[in-house]
């Protein structure tokens, strides 16, 4: 598969922390995702540890994965011992989770909640694609414990989908929506891509409108990326389609944000807008340098400022949890600085900002610079905090940069 898992040092096998991060245990929340890395097809964009049935290869089954998953479920629990605060969200990712029968994921579920202890207000999210679910299959995971789904729709033109090898026809994810709200969710979100090749300002328009007559609670609207490795790329190369046009792709931004905030979901981080109350708590999380432990084939985790990464390939995975061990393949441990560093990138990108106290004086001094050319908000500024504008989100990476110095 395309995607690669960075360098590091050896995790222990039993998957012990280190007792910095053990001494930082309660100091945040924690939360918990599940990777199922299972796909019918492989979208020609993608670029995430997926795998189809051909690609699998021989002896790995998607029938085995809850029982893999129960099993590293149980190595943490035992690594925390009971030091660790309940599990406040828990977020089922992919690939798609759908693709599995929903008494699978609510046993995934249940495991977390036996074993690591669930916050009675937890956050519980499950990726969807709209063709892999029905009501039935809603109303199960709703009755499992399931309080919020997130379907990935990318775009209501025909033309946009076929370019990014999206199987659903247009009108489908706003059934979908429908139908969790049928099940009984009251939480929903819809993902969105801008910047495919051959999309026009108006296929945005009409995406985001559609998108938004479903009623959403929550939409994601990501820029394509084109990944080196992925079928589009190799399309791009060969002169088949055009690389996404950046002028383009910001006007698609600031539509985005127009319609939406129009509509009442206002932008809590620079790809996402929520209804008040809305807001994905499960990624805020991340944002805002939490704790998360992540179970599954090539999954993340951060705990107490170490970070680690599992074996990617799902056979490799489960033969090593299966065994008892820790399928940690790396994972290195973050100094002040590191942690520091990483705060900022990850705050700047929220509605709230991030401290002004977190910069180093060279930082402070671009802060100060940014505000002027009306990147950064001059009255959060005043108040002490680095807070983007409309036009420092449209050029984040560069602000951030610049913050971090």
């Amino acid at each position: 598969m395309p995607s690669t898992l960075p360098d590091g040092e050896p995790a222990p096998v039993d998957g012990a922390l280190p007792d910095v991060s053990v001494s930082r245990l309660g100091e945040l929340p924690l939360g918990a995702y599940l990777h199922v890395p299972y796909c019918t097809t492989r979208c020609g964009y993608c670029d995430f540890n997926t795998y189809t049935a051909q690609e699998l290869g021989p002896g790995v089954s998607r029938a085995t994965w809850v029982q893999s998953i129960r099993q590293e479920v149980r190595l943490a629990a035992r690594v925390l011992d009971g030091r660790a605060p309940a599990v406040s969200t828990v977020f089922f990712g992919g690939g798609t989770p759908t693709l599995l029968p929903p008494a699978d994921l609510g046993a995934a579920l249940a495991v977390v909640r036996d074993e690591l202890g669930l916050a009675a207000d937890a956050e519980v999210t499950t990726e969807a694609n709209p063709e892999s679910v029905d009501l039935a299959y809603l109303t199960a995971l709703r009755e499992a414990g399931f309080t919020r789904v997130s379907f990935g729709m990318q775009s209501a033109t025909p033309h946009v989908l076929a370019t990014l090898d999206r199987r659903h026809t247009p009108g489908r994810a706003q059934q979908a929506v429908a139908q969790a709200r049928a099940a009984g969710f009251e939480q929903v979100s819809l993902d969105l891509i801008y910047g495919t090749p051959g999309e026009t300002l108006a296929d945005w328009r009409t995406t985001l409108e559609a998108a938004l007559a479903a009623g959403p609670d929550h939409v994601s609207a990501y820029a394509l990326i084109v990944e080196e490795g992925t079928r589009l790329a190799a399309r791009v190369r060969r002169g088949e389609v055009a690389v996404p046009d950046d002028d383009l792709m910001a006007d698609e931004y600031a539509l985005a944000d127009e319609l939406l905030t129009a509509a009442g979901l206002g932008w809590y981080e620079l790809s996402n807008w929520a209804r008040p109350g809305a807001e994905c708590r499960h990624n805020v999380l991340y944002w805002r340098s939490a704790d998360w432990w992540g179970f599954g084939p090539g999954a993340h985790s951060h705990v107490g400022g170490t970070r680690w990464w599992n074996e990617k390939h799902p056979a490799a995975w489960a033969a090593v949890v299966d065994a008892g061990r820790s399928p940690a393949r790396a994972r290195e441990v973050l100094d002040a600085d590191d942690r520091r560093v990483e705060r900022i990138l990850l705050g700047t990108r929220l509605r709230d900002g991030h401290p002004l106290t977190d910069l180093l004086p060279a930082g402070a001094e671009a802060a100060k610079r940014q505000v002027g050319e009306g990147l950064l908000d001059a009255a959060a500024y005043d108040e002490g905090r680095v807070v983007l504008t409309l036009r420092g989100r449209l050029l984040a990476d560069a602000v951030v940069r610049d913050l971090v110095d």
